[in-house]
């Protein structure tokens, strides 16, 4: 079968080195920061298109080159409908989570955020709308209660190369029967940057856990502010110290370890992406009250 390949970062690399004899890749489609990909196709003699693709950029990348399946993975520009309708078979793509839930963007991080217990890849065709095409193949995983957003993706690096080899298994075969999904069922969460993992201390204590987990190093990091000190936590644990109610949530109340209060509950500090000022006893974290 001749696949064109959309692929970025370790995701990507991974799934297209895991690709099984018998499919012959006509090119490769790759962003400039993906450099182990270039080097792959470099060293394997394929053609391969650098850049956003979009507004017909790619015309002279694909004329002449015929493709039974083109395949998405971790790609990070949009597709447009010049490469959707290129592949004679179809255009798949592999989504972060299980659809219809938690389309868009960082699927795996939310989904630790809102305290999800489950989360997987779908197999789906790649459709104008955001991850809104025909379901091929699910996978669930568990999340754990120690998972963080780069373990999941650890745990994704495992799961994508089988998940694709079966879906162009079951095309090989004319076994490929892609189910519409329920959009009464959609859900959508949106780009995540650096600048949103500010922690809002008048959260209860179960939802700072899941937001400081989710984005745990090597991630950019859940943070906070002691005065003007950028503060970047990498974990968290319930702690059973006592409170009163009346104190002001990120009162920091102890130092060795550091306690700090929330509305239902004292959260320990575990681990910080970087030492602070030693006397911190009395002191208060700053709020994001637009979280």
């Amino acid at each position: 079968m001749r696949l064109a390949a959309m692929v970025s970062g370790k995701l990507g690399f991974q799934t297209l080195k895991s690709l099984e004899d018998g499919h012959e890749v006509i090119g490769i489609f790759t962003d400039k920061g993906s450099q182990a990909i270039i080097d792959y196709a470099e060293q394997n003699q394929l053609d391969f298109f650098i850049g956003n693709p979009r507004n017909g950029k790619a015309s002279g990348f694909i004329a002449n080159k015929e493709t039974d399946v083109l395949l998405s993975v971790n790609y990070l520009f949009l597709i447009e409908e010049d490469l959707i309708q290129w592949p004679k078979t179809a255009a798949i793509n592999l989504h972060g989570s299980l659809l219809p839930k938690y389309r868009g963007r960082t699927p795996h991080v939310w989904a630790i955020i809102n305290n999800e217990k489950a989360t997987g890849v779908t197999a789906h065709l790649i459709s104008k709308g955001c991850d809104e095409g025909a379901i091929i193949l699910q996978k669930e995983i568990m999340i754990d209660p120690e998972d963080t957003g780069a373990s999941i993706l650890a745990k994704y690096e495992e799961l994508y190369p089988d998940l694709v080899n079966e879906v162009l298994n079951q095309i090989a075969k004319g076994e490929m029967n892609p189910k519409k999904q329920d959009e009464s069922l959609a859900t959508y969460f949106g780009k995540r940057t650096p600048e949103d993992g500010e922690i809002n201390w008048n959260w209860q204590k179960e939802r700072i856990m899941n937001w400081v987990r989710a984005q745990a190093y090597p991630y950019p990091g859940a943070f906070t502010w002691l005065d003007d000190q950028k503060v970047i936590i990498d974990r968290v644990d319930e702690d059973n110290f006592g409170f009163q109610q009346t104190m002001q949530n990120g009162m920091i109340l102890t130092d060795n370890p550091i306690r700090v209060k929330t509305p239902n509950g004292i959260l320990r500090i575990i681990e910080l992406r970087h030492e602070i000022q030693s006397s911190l006893e009395g002191k208060k974290f700053r709020s994001n009250e637009n979280s």
